[in-house]
């Protein structure tokens, strides 16, 4: 009950949903597969509010394994009073939790632990209780052999004192409060660093000053980056006479000269322990807060980038450009296989032009080539005005593809399987290729860190990162769907149930027997048992199968409905596909069951109307403007064409065919209020942009938006 109360709470999503979720979870079932196929459950959750679900699920586990250790602590110490047990037992927050623990923690040597064992505790609670006079007498009889004066011996009184204020959870809580709501973060530049020239991209930050509680998470986590780097110093600052006043307030109960030595602990307990304990766990949840804001734009930016158009199954030539080194050339199939490679040099120094031109014209021909890819590196712009001087017997779409991570992959182990006999710059060449027929089958084989989308990624949590980015490629794939005869292994791995292993002997099943004729073929590969069938086989495609639902998302729990349903209207099941008139007269209502209700007949209608329709748009060719080739070229005022490359929560980068992207600011998107960026644009999407300013010194430039 504890569970169900904390997450609803934190979600808002009714108890029964919540539990219905967990017991899914409970016998292993994934995210797309209870948001696809058991909408009845959860009462159609999607697979945003099942992943919430699974998040506070983690968190919850996470305050409960803390509370067993902090129980176990405290009975080994003879200190856990059943009031105790019971105040622990109902915490449902750590910070919480671990006030209360706080006077019970094992410490260090401190001052406090040194002033117990000289005997000064008797004499810090009769100052506590600010009742006592004559202070002086009363400490004179707590002089021993370590303890030499009256004046040391209220001295260590004072030092258990403040460790009291120390550990009391509601002054802590007011500290906290006044840190949230009133801190400021300030900065200030080192001296010595201020002339580096790695420091430069730092300057706006040098001598910063802002409200905690209102800094941009972009901004938070570049000003820890400074630090990290050695060109800052960071400091959390707060009116410290208003917080010792709220103090005194809690603490001081009379005028006499006990009050004003407990003053002298609460100033020594908020300077010495409260203020540094407590900025830095302000800073580290203000951290964690940008953290989390950069992962949520980052995994936005990955979920638009595995789910760019397509160009689909093409035959391509693809290119990888180069000066000095030439330009790797690729031809491959229409199922991503190398046919052929080489190198060609029609740039400086080589200058061999003619010979290029050549060569890629008669390999257009030769491989029936329909369309070219090229990477955006160096000499893009060079190579894409030398194709489009070729000249080849019939139309050929002509595209810029975003390599970013094509290095990392061409050096990867997954690349190194695929191609033993290929050097990198031949791998590298041919992931360039591939993401033009289908960016999410190549891209899930990079790191997505590598990718090139997210702002700060190795400055986040990188355990969160991972997991997170790690859930958007899970819901891409899955939401896609995946062709199993072609798919890769990394591919497959992201499927519904299926992970690393299974989709290796998946891929080794197909190397040894050939293409996969049916979904219920798929049972004969080795250890995918019934559970993993399950789960996967509603994203698993089968093209040209013969039974055609094999290739739509149409899970085969359901084939016999969908039999009964075509029985009903008197058509082959055949028939019944992409018959919109049959298909929406059908009475779904007739066909509802305690196993399926109307959520999973209109899935199960809408994928006949379109079996296996890819959710992604088409790819369309790009140019940019021919006149640009470095930022000495643009002026202010001029209006170019771009493509999207990254989405930030200040605004969004532009490729605007040149070596710097531009930034687009989010007061530059429209003449209105902007709160979300991705209201106004998306990842590659193609716009028209303004100049409005140029740094030569800094590299950077500002554009506007045209609408």
């Amino acid at each position: 009950m504890q569970l169900l109360n904390y997450i609803s709470t934190n979600t808002q999503i009714s108890s029964k949903q919540i539990q219905n979720t967990i017991e899914l979870l409970n016998e292993d079932c994934t995210i797309p597969f209870i948001s696809r196929y058991r909408k009845e459950k959860t009462g159609n959750l999607d697979e945003i509010e099942i992943g919430l679900i699974v998040k506070f699920k983690e968190q919850f586990e996470a305050i409960e394994k803390r509370k067993l250790a902090i129980l176990k602590s405290l009975e080994e110490q003879n200190v856990l009073s059943s009031e105790l047990k019971i105040k622990i037992e109902n915490t449902t927050d750590l910070t919480t939790l671990e006030d209360i623990y706080l006077p019970f923690k094992k410490k260090r040597k401190t001052k406090a632990e040194t002033a117990r064992k000289n005997g000064l505790e008797p004499l810090a609670k009769i100052i506590m209780s600010q009742n006592a006079n004559d202070l002086q007498y009363i400490a004179s009889k707590y002089l021993n052999n370590e303890i030499t004066s009256k004046e040391k011996a209220i001295e260590g009184a004072k030092h258990i004192i403040a460790e009291w204020i120390n550990e009391r959870t509601d002054i802590r809580n007011i500290i906290r409060n006044q840190l949230e709501k009133f801190s400021n973060i300030t900065t200030k530049v080192i001296a010595s660093k201020k002339d580096d020239e790695k420091a430069l991209k730092f300057k706006d930050y040098f001598n910063w000053s802002e409200k905690l509680n209102r800094i941009p998470s972009h901004r938070l986590l570049a000003i820890l980056r400074a630090e990290k780097e050695g060109f800052i110093r960071v400091k959390i600052e707060i009116d410290d006479e208003l917080i010792l006043q709220k103090i005194d307030d809690k603490i001081l109960r009379s005028n006499n000269e006990c009050a004003e030595e407990i003053q002298l602990a609460i100033n020594d307990a908020y300077k010495r322990l409260l203020l540094p304990s407590l900025t830095t766990e302000t800073l580290k949840n203000s951290k964690e807060k940008a953290d989390d804001n950069a992962i949520s734009v980052f995994a936005k930016n990955l979920e638009q980038l595995l789910l760019s158009s397509p160009l689909g199954e093409k035959q391509i030539l693809a290119l990888d450009p180069g000066f000095r080194t030439g330009c790797k050339v690729m031809c491959l199939n229409k199922q991503g296989n190398l046919l052929h490679n080489d190198t060609v040099y029609p740039h400086p120094p080589q200058n061999k032009h003619s010979e290029a031109r050549f060569t890629i014209e008669h390999l257009v021909e030769k491989y029936n080539i329909e369309a070219i890819s090229i990477g955006n590196g160096t000499a893009s712009r060079e190579t894409e005005k030398f194709v489009k001087s070729c000249s080849f017997k019939r139309d050929i779409e002509i595209f810029i593809v975003n390599e970013a991570g094509a290095s990392i992959y061409s050096a990867s182990k997954i690349a190194r399987d695929e191609f033993p006999d290929k050097d990198v710059t031949v791998r590298g060449a041919i992931s360039i290729g591939r993401r033009l027929a289908d960016p999410l089958a190549e891209l899930v084989k990079i790191d997505a860190k590598s990718i090139g989308v997210g702002q700060y990624q190795y400055d986040v949590d990188q355990i969160k990162l991972k997991k997170a980015l790690d859930n958007v490629v899970i819901n891409c794939v899955n939401k896609v769907g995946v062709n199993i005869n072609t798919a890769s292994a990394s591919l497959l791995s992201y499927v519904s149930g299926i992970g690393e292993k299974l989709a290796e002997n998946i891929v080794k099943y197909r190397e040894e027997n050939g293409a996969f004729s049916s979904r219920n073929e798929i049972k004969k590969v080795p250890r995918l048992g019934g559970k993993a069938f399950e789960q996967s086989a509603g994203f698993l495609r089968i093209k040209n199968a013969k039974n055609v639902l094999d290739d739509s998302s149409v899970h085969p729990e359901r084939y016999n409905l969908v039999k009964q349903i075509a029985k009903d209207v008197n058509k082959d099941i055949n028939e019944l596909i992409g018959n919109t008139k049959v298909l929406k007269e059908i009475n779904l209502q007739k066909y509802v069951t305690d196993s399926y209700g109307l959520p999973t007949l209109q899935d199960i209608i809408e994928e006949l109307e379109k079996p296996g329709l890819d959710p992604r748009q088409k790819a369309k060719p790009f140019s940019f403007d021919e006149n640009l080739k470095t930022i000495d070229d643009l002026q202010i005022g001029m209006e170019i064409n771009g493509i999207v490359n990254n989405i930030t929560n200040f605004g969004c980068f532009v490729d605007i065919g040149i070596k710097e992207s531009g930034l687009i600011h989010i007061s530059n998107l429209s003449d209105t209020f902007v709160s979300d960026v991705n209201e106004y644009v998306q990842l590659n999407q193609q716009i028209r942009v303004k100049v409005l300013e140029i740094d030569l010194v800094r590299k950077r430039i500002q554009l506007k938006l045209i609408k």
